[in-house]
């Protein structure tokens, strides 16, 4: 009888999600020196290797990641005829590039990445009224956001302000197409989509609330 063995003195899974039997089977089969066999064994190995994954056969190159994952449970050393192109080790263990983190030095934070984007786009833009509905549009997501951070009004000329000042003095609104939308009205939008910032006089009030009536 064979004596019991803790999983922690034994050699450690590469891909733990297929368990100790797969990774024995593939010993098994880089210890066959047989290739035909080898071989055989690689197909069936495979073979259960997707009925203990049945959800995903339908994906495609499901068979390609089976693949690359026996080569990667053999440690690369298994020699068998795969359909595939093998991995190459130093590819899967590269380490990514380091992401630089976003910097922003923008003064008006509150109006947000894309703002600055969309007013360098419009910059771009040849005059006309497409131009126009743009830096419009563009406007009066400012004030949408600057009611959302600040109070709750903001005169229109101070919204122009920021945009002349973002867009180094390049972009105004037609005055053809003003005012912008009344405060209010985002204000009803914020309120009704639950977006809007509480006082902690209210965070309390709820919180309390709460406990009366669980008690």
């Amino acid at each position: 009888m064979e004596a019991l063995q803790y999983n922690t003195k034994r050699k450690p899974l590469i891909i733990p999600e297929y368990g100790r039997h797969i990774h024995t089977m593939i010993s098994q089969a880089l210890e066959t020196e047989n290739r035909e066999e080898r071989n055989k064994m690689a197909k069936a190995i495979i073979g259960v290797m997707g009925n203990l994954n049945p959800h995903l056969r339908d994906v495609p190159d499901f068979q390609h990641k089976l693949w690359d994952q026996l080569f990667i449970m053999s440690d690369f050393k298994l020699d068998v005829d795969s359909p595939f192109e093998k991995p190459v080790p130093e590819i899967l263990q590269a380490r990514p590039e380091r992401i630089s983190y976003p910097k922003s030095n923008q003064k008006y934070r509150f109006y947000g990445n894309n703002i600055n984007q969309m007013i360098k786009v419009a910059r771009e833009w040849e005059s006309g009224e497409m131009k126009d509905a743009l830096v419009y549009s563009i406007a009066n997501h400012m004030k949408k956001c600057f009611l959302n951070w600040n109070k709750d009004t903001v005169e229109d000329n101070l919204i122009f302000e920021h945009l002349k000042e973002l867009s180094e003095g390049t972009l105004e609104v037609n005055s053809e197409l003003l005012p912008l939308t009344e405060s209010s009205n985002f204000l009803k939008a914020r309120s009704k989509n639950g977006n809007g910032p509480k006082s902690n006089f209210s965070n309390n009030k709820n919180r309390n609330r709460s406990k009366r009536n669980r008690y």
